[in-house]
């Protein structure tokens, strides 16, 4: 951070806006030009040192073509989350531990001109009169954001961000999330077109198993991807379709649920459909189109354990359609064939800790067959499929 006076550097700022050409294309080089143009009008800049005026001239590049001073945390690759609570108070994580940063916004104002930055920057839209939105950046990073009068200290920013570079499945491994023997068996249920769900907590690492997980499926496959704000790294896949919700807003646009995204995918022509993750009603159109001939099909959600998220599906299922609980216990297994749970362990590490298929519903309940187990820290197979006619089929 510069050690330069707030004052000279608000002045340097407002005089390079004033310099510079709208009209035109913007490009760094013009930017930079402009505020090297002003700094030499300023003897002030003299008292400080070259490296305290290099770092004057990147925070005011920043101020007028990036985050502001978000952009240093966005640079790094090792912050995994950034969390602003207020324009004076903002928090990262590495390495799975929060620090408090030294670093605040000048004003409100320049606060909330940075929101409004990400939220065009993914055609949303965020007020007082809509004070939620959930955005992206442009290298993926997942963005949520709140407002007053909900936000009662500030507007609350969280970028939870993704590696630049997908983790791969051998990444996984190397990290000791998932052993070798798993990561192959479950290579052969994404090929044999077995639908997946995978549960966890918050940070446990759902997206990015799903991102390593999808790298199986073969190229040639027809995906559609549907999410609320999309992250998923797909980079394998020729034939891919990425679809994704749209809010309402006061210029008249209505809004585009993940439901409406699930019901519209099945006119496409899908061989595979990955719904990023499910959080209520959407539930049942994803399980529907499990059960109609969508096999192979992918997606996630926030539970505790693979029991867990029987329970949350049937409930998130119920918010959508008034059905007997035997029907909705039905359409799950039928459409759900195998769950991955991952936990977020104490030492902040992210790990499978179980594999589980849905086996049968007996007398009203969903019976599991657990594949796999972590036990003292070992993932450890534990049973064999039982229905195992997919897998034979292709590898007959």
């Amino acid at each position: 951070m510069s050690r330069v006076n707030i004052g000279l550097k608000q002045k340097i700022l407002t005089e390079t806006v004033e310099k510079i050409d709208f009209s035109g294309t913007l490009d760094e080089a013009k930017v930079y030009g402009y505020i090297d143009d002003v700094l030499l009008e300023h003897d002030e800049r003299k008292k400080y040192s070259p490296n305290e005026i290099k770092s004057l001239r990147e925070e005011i590049f920043s101020s007028l073509k990036k985050m502001d001073i978000l952009q240093q945390y966005l640079d790094d690759e090792d912050i995994t989350e950034i969390m602003i609570n207020g324009k004076d108070s903002i928090f990262i994580e590495k390495a799975g531990r929060l620090y408090k940063t030294d670093r605040s916004f000048e004003s409100d104002n320049k606060l909330a001109d940075v929101i409004q930055q990400i939220v065009a920057g993914c055609n949303r839209s965020v007020n007082e009169a809509n004070p939620i939105a959930d955005a992206r950046l442009s290298d993926g990073s997942r963005v949520n954001i709140v407002l007053a009068p909900v936000a009662l200290n500030g507007p609350i920013v969280t970028i939870r961000r993704f590696p630049r570079e997908p983790i791969t499945m051998n990444k996984l491994k190397e990290l000791d999330s998932i052993t070798g023997e798993a990561a192959d068996f479950l290579k052969k249920l994404v090929v044999s077109k077995y639908n997946i769900f995978i549960s966890g907590g918050t940070g446990s690492g759902k997206t990015t198993f799903l991102n390593a997980l999808s790298q199986y499926i073969p190229t040639q496959e027809r995906i559609v991807t549907i999410e609320d704000s999309a992250e998923l790294q797909l980079l394998e896949a020729e034939n891919l379709v990425r679809l994704e919700t749209r809010s309402s807003n006061l210029e008249g646009c209505n809004e585009i649920t993940v439901r409406d995204l699930i019901k519209t995918s099945l006119r496409m022509r899908p061989e595979r459909i990955i719904v990023g993750e499910v959080r209520g009603p959407e539930a049942l159109d994803m399980l529907q189109a499990m059960n109609t001939g969508h096999d192979g099909s992918l997606s996630t959600g926030h539970a505790n354990s693979t029991k867990d998220m029987l329970s949350r599906l049937e409930t998130m299922v119920l918010m959508g359609m008034d059905l007997p609980l035997y029907a909705v216990r039905s359409q799950i297994a039928g459409g759900i064939d195998i769950i991955v749970h991952l936990s977020r362990q104490r030492d902040h590490t992210r790990k499978v800790v179980e594999i589980s298929e849905i086996e049968k519903l007996k007398e009203g309940e969903i019976i599991l067959n657990t594949l796999f187990a972590r036990i003292n820290g070992q993932l450890v197979r534990q049973n064999d499929l039982i229905h195992k006619d997919k897998l034979l089929k292709a590898f007959s």
